[in-house]
Formats: structure tokens, sequence, C-alpha cells
């Protein structure tokens, strides 16, 4: 692919506690692949992608971290110039639902973009034994003003849906990247009938 043809590279975190499919996540948007005994992030991970929303084609340099403690020393580094973040709970564990606000505010005190797009992903939904109701999510993301969907890395459900969601937000706000970047912008024509699973509740 043409560097030329590339509006913007842009930096996308994926948060969550440990075990709930950040990496599978992540896995089945860049490479297509799903393993079930994907082992627990080291430190951090991260994958680049070019995708397309709209007719303009970004970079995305998607950083996928650790949920264990131990790994908070990165913390910092990790969400400097980040632009989009996706929020991960397991809809099966209602734990990981409930850890959702620690990261939220982990996220306000180390963002140096503050108008950066966040969205929850209620991901493992092809799991027995739900805990977390859609509403439940969908209440949630209302209230803290983010995007929501929910996923399921296995079946491939609203994987790419997500990721391309976040980024034709981004690319909406044009103080999230550099000014001079901005030529030969089309702005997104709102959610398309491939992506209607998707609830925008910004």
């Amino acid at each position: 692919m043409n560097e030329s043809e590339v509006l913007t590279t842009l930096k996308i975190l994926i948060i969550g506690e440990s075990g709930v499919g950040k990496s599978s996540l992540l896995l089945r948007f860049t490479d297509d692949t799903f393993d079930p005994e994907q082992a627990a992030t080291i430190g951090v991970d991260f994958k680049v992608k070019t995708l397309s929303v709209d007719g303009n084609k970004a970079k995305l340099a998607i950083w996928d971290t650790a949920g264990q403690e131990r790994f908070r020393t990165l913390t910092p580094s990790y969400y400097r110039g980040a632009q989009g973040v996706i929020l991960v709970y397991d809809v099966a564990n209602k734990q990981t639902f409930q850890r959702l606000d620690n990261w939220l505010s982990e996220l306000e005190t180390f963002a140096t973009k503050h108008d950066l797009i966040k969205m929850v992903v209620g991901n493992k939904i092809d799991k027995e034994g739900r805990e977390i109701s859609r509403e439940e999510g969908l209440k949630f993301a209302r209230k803290h003003r983010t995007l929501f969907i929910e996923a399921s890395a296995k079946t491939k459900e609203g994987v790419q849906c997500a990721f391309e969601e976040l980024v034709e937000k981004i690319i909406q706000t044009p103080g999230l990247w550099e000014a001079d970047q901005q030529s030969g912008l089309s702005l997104g024509k709102g959610i398309t009938d491939a992506q209607q699973s998707c609830y925008c509740v910004l």
C-alpha cells in the first residue's frame, strides 16, 4: 500500500482485566485467527494494521497490554499519545465489568489526549453463563459517554465493526491528529447497514 494514501497513523489501546480476551480480539482483527489456548500477555504486545473507513485509510498501531497488576509500571508511556481506547470486559464474568471504572480512572490519569475516543466492548458473547446483559453494558457506556458493542473474538462477531467504528469517530475528531494531515478528508456518513450492530452512544 502506498504510504501517501494513508491519511494518518493512530495509536489504539486495548485495556481491561486479565483474561477478558484483549489479545484474542487483537489477533482476530489483525490476523483473523483465534487461539483458545492464547497465553496471557507479558508486558505489551503491538500490532499494525491499515484500515479503510469511509474512504480514509488509517494505519493503526494497536497496543495490547497485560491486565495483571505487576505490569502497571508500563502505564504512563503506554497511554501517552493514544487517540482511541478499547475497554474490554467478559460478559460471563461480572468482576471484569465492575473493574471498568478502575480502568477508566487510570485512563483519565495517564492519557495525554483528553478528547480521545473510548469504546466499551463486551467480549465472549459466544459463552454460556452470561452475567452482564447487553442493557447493562449500554447503560455503562452511556453514563461514561463511550461507544459500545458486544463481540466474540471466537466467532468474529462484532470485532471488525468495533475497530471500524472507533476509527471512524477518531477521524471525525480532527483535533485528535495533526492539522497537516487533514487534506482530502471525507467525514463519515454514519453507521452503514453492515455496522448497525454497533451502538454509538456518544
